[in-house]
């Protein structure tokens, strides 16, 4: 592990190929990103490595750019997507449905006043990217069986929430999972959060979503 400081990333792109993967790697082959660069003010590139390969001796493969409909694969787009609710250009992207694990805690049982009852999710992985706010479709595993539901990402702003909450109601469920660890698969962003006038007016478009997410899953 190299700690990245102040030091290392005033390094040179020539003294980061001599002094750091030369001198302390030893690579026989460098694999590097097409874009990838390196070095202070990001001034090494596949070419710089070409020309130090010969000196040092290794040899150096560049992984091409990968275009799917017109756009390019990359970790920052997929990035992009989910931070933006479009969770079809990130799962197209990415190759399968994106998805996180959290342990269910204690809420504020809003969800069960209104008759959607939701796991609410402690996400224990902080590295691990969470989509924007909004409404999704998505799919639960549980202790290695498979359920539908809708999830929220947000503030609850209809009863002035303040907290960032990670919500799931999972259809036709009824165990108490409490401290359980559960894996939420994203599979559409149904609509973006909403503040509405009152309990009934959220029960009604709760309603609706269910609607929509049965339609979309089923």
């Amino acid at each position: 592990m190299v700690p990245f400081n102040e030091s290392f990333a005033a390094l040179s792109a020539e003294d980061y190929i001599k002094d750091f993967l030369v001198q302390r790697i030893h690579p026989h082959t460098i694999i590097i990103g097409y874009d990838h660069r390196f070095g202070k003010g990001r001034t090494g590139d596949y070419v710089m490595l070409e020309q130090y390969a010969g000196i040092y001796g290794f040899a150096v493969k560049e992984i091409p750019g990968k275009v799917l409909n017109e756009i390019t694969v990359s970790s920052t787009g997929i990035r992009q997507a989910l931070q933006d609710g479009d969770i079809k250009t990130a799962n197209t992207l990415l190759g399968y449905d994106y998805f996180f694990e959290g342990k269910v805690i204690e809420g504020n049982q809003l969800g069960r006043r209104l008759g959607y009852p939701t796991a609410n999710l402690a996400i224990e992985n902080q590295e691990k990217l969470i989509p924007g706010n909004g409404i999704y479709a998505v799919e639960v595993a549980v202790e290695e069986l498979q359920y539908k539901g809708m999830m929220s990402i947000g503030f609850n702003p209809t009863v002035d929430g303040t907290r960032l909450s990670v919500e799931v109601n999972i259809f036709n469920f009824d165990r108490n999972i409490y401290h359980k660890t559960i894996r939420v698969y994203v599979k559409h962003f149904l609509r973006a959060e909403e503040k509405f006038s009152g309990l009934d007016e959220l029960k009604a478009q709760l309603a609706r979503d269910k609607e929509e997410t049965t339609r979309l899953l089923y």
